[in-house]
């Protein structure tokens, strides 16, 4: 390998970590475009508001304060929030299976969190703490069952996603009997539910699940390093003193908490975790799968996505996960392609 890759040393409380140039260089583009899709999105709505209405909404000087700052802003946050959890809970996944199908969503974890989502909303009273518990509860029952079943002759990340495909295949139908038991009423809002929506999210919505992921991301952060380790190899990771066993553990715990955190309030949004961490790859040109693009690859993705569904068919909004199953669809087919012609 000719020549040597440009990195910057980011120091926080005594600790260092290594950032290549270019992927610096990307997060700053993607920042921009993510502030400039924030503002498109505080600007739209049954009217569009002018700059600087919005500009006098978010200092608090302005008539429409109420509109862009509860509702609108609240909105644009949970995109970004969330758009960022499922982009680093897919290169989570795709760093452990060594794939770039190994998701959330392909593998059965989202379809295991909406399981738990359905259990609160029809066997117990349906609250925001018992959405987001049981579909931290139903994601783990579901990543433990692949796990499992993936581990006969050690961890194969192939066989991990096709065991989950088979997975997400019949946890999917266990949901569709569950609705079909429902309730009419339970059985309307939980198919709502299903397709993932950032539709009337507001600020007491997201309180705890902002806290929650903020601290996952945290802990990822200072586990970043040691995941990169891990994915050059087993060999590789035991030899530099890797434990692998706690680390997956912790990793897993920390994809799908947030997933399931993302489930609770918005459904299974789709697409997300398969494609940001790939897009950003290939954007930073890195030969892992780094979190820090990943995690804004996957802000701009929903945050456009959102957009999209909102101004398709105007005045109606389109729940997101429609957006983002009719794109994520379409990449799929284009990956598994990729995947044939390697083998």
């Amino acid at each position: 390998m000719s020549g040597s890759v440009s990195t910057v040393a980011v120091r926080f409380r005594g600790r260092a970590w290594f950032v290549e140039r270019r992927t610096l260089v990307l997060a700053g583009v993607l920042v921009v475009v993510m502030v400039g899709l924030a503002f498109v999105g505080l600007s739209y709505g049954s009217t569009w508001s002018t700059p600087g209405e919005v500009l006098a909404a978010l200092t608090g000087t302005g008539d429409s304060s109420v509109v862009i700052v509860e509702w609108r802003l609240s909105r644009v946050a949970a995109a970004i929030v969330f758009g960022a959890a499922l982009g680093v809970a897919g290169a989570i996944f795709q760093n452990l299976t060594r794939n770039p199908m190994g998701s959330p969503d392909v593998i059965g974890l989202d379809a295991g969190a909406y399981t738990g989502t359905l259990v609160a909303l029809t066997v117990l009273a349906g609250s925001s703490v018992q959405l987001a518990f049981s579909s931290v509860v139903g994601g783990l029952v579901a990543a433990a069952v692949v796990y499992l079943l993936s581990r006969s002759n050690g961890l194969s990340g192939l066989r991990l996603v096709v065991i989950g495909i088979a997975v997400n295949a019949m946890v999917t139908a266990l949901n569709s009997w569950i609705v079909l038991r429902a309730e009419l009423e339970v059985a309307i809002a939980a198919v709502g539910w299903s397709s993932g929506s950032l539709n009337g999210v507001d600020w007491a919505d997201l309180t705890v699940p902002f806290t929650v992921i903020a601290g996952l991301l945290a802990v990822m952060a200072f586990a970043a390093h040691t995941m990169h380790q891990s994915a050059l190899g087993d060999a590789v990771a035991v030899a530099t003193g890797v434990g692998l066993d706690r680390l997956r553990l912790l990793l897993v715990l920390i994809g799908v908490g947030c997933t399931a955190t993302v489930t609770a309030v918005a459904g299974p949004i789709v697409f997300i975790a398969l494609a940001a961490p790939q897009i950003g790859r290939r954007l930073a040109r890195a030969p892992g799968i780094p979190l820090l693009p990943a995690a804004l690859t996957g802000a701009v993705l929903l945050q456009a996505a959102d957009l999209i569904a909102q101004m398709l068919l105007a005045p109606v909004s389109l729940p997101v996960g429609v957006v983002t199953t009719a794109i994520g669809g379409g990449y799929l087919m284009w990956l598994l392609a990729q995947e044939v012609r390697r083998t």
